[in-house]
């Protein structure tokens, strides 16, 4: 029997992924590797819609390879790839753009709210097609599954929208992807503002656990996280957002219950508990960040994995847009 295929991207926006990148969606996904076709890639086609620094952007491609396989993805249980290594993405994004309509891409969520911010005269064309290249991402590898957060439901929404269009026009062509919602789990908020997720677009740094900052440095960030009034180590997201939210980390890092952290603390104050969850969250991260850097030392081996991780995709990738191309009309190269 089949596995059923998952497909998800990351963006190679910073230099280090955060804790919440890790607990919300990365570690979900090495689960996903043992039970389902996984294809997963770092998508810096995406990336380009906000102009970073070319030198930048080639490092933390590299840097975001090295990090998801330090974090558990093994590039023998599934196909790890960088996006513009497949150059079918961008072919097959150019149907999906003819496919839909203005009105309807410009109603997505991303899209408004980013003009809103920076008016139509500024904002990139890239931003409003983003959708498109998202859905040809996932379509082009027939993908039953997409593991997304609740934020990314409309853009799977459009991409079903497209397939089930293509595929009443011109024949049965796209697997209909369902969004596989990630489980609700350990929802980490950011240190300073513990009523915002940690992002890595958040105004400051010094509200993100990054997976490849020194020990110093998220030691120093935890015991500066903000807390709430009184002393009590207690569970309570509407009355104590900076507690909970350490809690949360301290449990997700250690396997233990949160009640029995409440009962570990009960009667030792903030101090005492930040320290603690410093701790955790050092010893945890020590080795991943080891085995970052060490592959980011090899250059040509970590080369190596992404060139097999390309020719893996791009057998499933190229089968599909030669069949788009046929149903569409183009004729074959030959």
């Amino acid at each position: 029997m089949s596995k059923d295929r998952v497909l998800s991207g990351i963006q190679p926006t910073n230099g280090s992924f955060h804790l919440g990148n890790y607990l919300g969606a990365v570690k979900q996904w090495v689960e996903l590797q043992n039970t389902h076709d996984a294809f997963y890639c770092v998508v810096d086609l995406h990336a380009l819609t906000s102009s970073p620094d070319p030198k930048e952007l080639h490092q933390n491609t590299l840097t975001s390879v090295a990090q998801l396989i330090a974090l558990g993805l093994d590039p023998d249980r599934c196909t790890l790839f960088v996006q513009s290594h497949v150059p079918a993405h961008n072919q097959l994004a150019w149907v999906m753009e003819c496919l839909t309509g203005f009105g309807e891409a410009s109603r997505m969520t991303q899209f408004k709210d980013k003009s809103q911010k920076v008016g139509n005269e500024r904002i990139g064309v890239g931003v409003f097609t983003y959708p498109m290249l998202m859905a040809a991402d996932i379509l082009l590898y027939q993908a039953n599954q997409v593991p997304v957060g609740e934020d990314q439901r409309q853009h799977i929404e459009l991409t079903r929208d497209l397939a089930q269009r293509f595929n009443s026009t011109y024949g049965q062509t796209f697997t209909i992807p369902e969004g596989y919602i990630l489980k609700a789990g350990a929802k980490i908020y950011d240190l300073q503002d513990p009523t915002s997720k940690m992002s890595k677009s958040a105004d400051s740094l010094s509200g993100l656990i990054e997976i490849l900052e020194t020990p110093e440095v998220n030691t120093k960030k935890i015991k500066s996280a903000v807390t709430d009034t009184g002393r009590e180590i207690k569970f309570d997201e509407k009355e104590k957002p900076g507690i909970s939210n350490l809690l949360t980390i301290y449990s997700a890092l250690s396997g233990s219950k949160v009640a029995d952290i409440e009962k570990e603390f009960e009667g030792k104050g903030y101090g005492d508990f930040k320290g603690a969850v410093a701790e955790v969250v050092t010893n945890y991260l020590a080795p991943i960040r080891k085995q970052t850097l060490e592959l980011l030392d090899d250059r040509s081996h970590l080369e190596k994995i992404l060139k097999a991780g390309a020719q893996k995709a791009e057998v499933v990738a190229d089968k599909t847009l030669a069949d788009v191309y046929n149903k569409v009309g183009l004729i074959p190269r030959g």
